[in-house]
């Protein structure tokens, strides 16, 4: 490079790439450019189906001509080569959003209703990243410049019209370092109410369920019918509580998500309104870093129908999250909290993003995000990780199915 073309007015080109992807395209090119005087003042690079789309914006000497050399770098490669003069100004970014959608099957009109609300609402996608296909396709866009309150009434409504589930969270640090996921228990970690499985032991099945429906419903008050239905239990034997964890089922994708979060260095918490037998079987299982439930008082081998201590309700919940938060030194910006029923609303209301996972109306209507598909993973998907990087994390162990109840999981 001649010492005189630095002091020259340089001007900048905006460079594009596209054609079959192969090793060394972008280190031989960037090689080409340095050996030519050029500097790179941004770049950027996706794959599509082994399809290569580079963008590079340069800064030359005036009156230094790359044209030609670029052409035959292409040419030799296979590649079209763009060229463009474009304002020197870098591009200064606007507040950032990302956009999550996801669903069992994304049509073009599904994505298409999506970035249109996105447009709408004043923004620009700036990236958009698929994130999977199995066991549901998801998107990722990285919008800017939206209006985020009209954004998110609008993707309210697109999700519901649609049956997609659409998350909209700030793309900033806070995102991109979060390190704990709290969750509850009962119809999200597992398939099942714990309270109704007792019950279910001790004969009772058919109004344990009715008491817990309208307590996840928030039609009566959480603690009232807990206790209520603890009461159903009074004289059993505590043998009934071995027999009710061998009928426990987790939900579809439970083991996939818990070992993905551990291998991902999350903290995994789990705040049940069930009970410590539960809790600490699973957290043993699963090696989540703790476990919180309410404790059910047993006297000479049988349970007397009431738990120790005060009942682990809605508020309870928020209040274990906002102290593990201290316990492990996470900024609650940091925690993503998921539920399923309205005792959960506090907790996920409590945490940087709330995650409602085939929710009650209650709940689905004021949490941060939702999921309406069966798979417990599919949250990973929220969180920006990839089907790749879950299966990269998978292909050293053998994977069990979460389909089989816990009894064929058991030592």
């Amino acid at each position: 490079m001649n010492p005189d073309d630095q002091a020259a007015p340089r001007d900048t080109i905006l460079i594009r790439v596209t054609g079959p992807d192969g090793p060394g395209i972008t280190t031989d090119l960037l090689s080409l450019l340095s050996n030519a005087g050029a500097d790179v003042q941004d770049m950027e690079q996706v794959v599509v189906r082994r399809q290569l789309t580079l963008g590079l914006a340069i800064t030359v000497p005036a009156g230094r001509d790359l044209v030609k050399e670029v052409l035959l770098f292409g040419y030799e490669r296979g590649l079209e080569m763009n060229f463009e003069v474009v304002d020197a100004t870098p591009t200064r970014h606007a507040e950032r959003l990302v956009v999550t959608a996801l669903a069992p099957e994304l049509k073009p009109a599904d994505l298409s209703v999506v970035t249109g609300a996105i447009a709408t609402s004043g923004g620009n996608i700036d990236r958009i990243h698929r994130l999977s296909r199995f066991p549901v396709w998801s998107y990722e866009f990285l919008v800017e410049g939206a209006q985020g309150d009209k954004l998110r009434t609008d993707l309210i409504e697109v999700a519901a019209d649609r049956r997609i589930d659409i998350a909209v969270q700030p793309h900033g640090l806070s995102r991109r370092s979060t390190r704990m996921i709290v969750m509850d228990v009962d119809s999200t970690l597992i398939r099942n109410e714990v309270i109704d499985l007792l019950a279910a032991e001790a004969g009772h099945e058919a109004r344990s369920a009715e008491l817990t429906a309208a307590a996840m419903a928030g039609e009566i008050d959480f603690e009232t019918s807990l206790r209520q239905r603890v009461r159903l239990l009074a004289g059993q034997p505590e043998g009934i509580i071995e027999a009710a964890i061998v009928h426990m089922s987790l939900t579809r994708g439970a083991r996939t998500f818990a070992r993905t979060l551990k291998r991902l260095g999350y903290k995994v918490a789990i705040i049940s309104g069930g009970f410590t037998h539960f809790t600490d079987h699973l957290a043993q299982r699963f090696k989540f870093d703790h476990a919180y439930a309410n404790v059910l008082e047993i006297r000479d081998g049988r349970l007397t129908g009431e738990v120790v201590g005060d009942v682990i309700d809605a508020e309870a919940k928020a209040r274990l999250l906002r102290q593990l938060a201290y316990i492990e030194g996470v900024p609650l910006e940091q925690i993503v909290a998921v539920g399923d029923g309205a005792n959960d609303l506090p907790m996920l209301t409590a945490a940087g993003l709330g995650i409602a996972f085939n929710a009650k109306p209650v709940l689905a209507e004021s949490a941060d995000a939702t999921v309406n598909v069966p798979y417990l993973d599919a949250i990973l998907f929220m969180l920006g990780v990839t089907r790749e990087e879950v299966e990269a994390a998978d292909a050293s162990t053998t994977p069990l199915s979460a389909e089989r109840p816990l009894s064929k999981l058991l030592p």
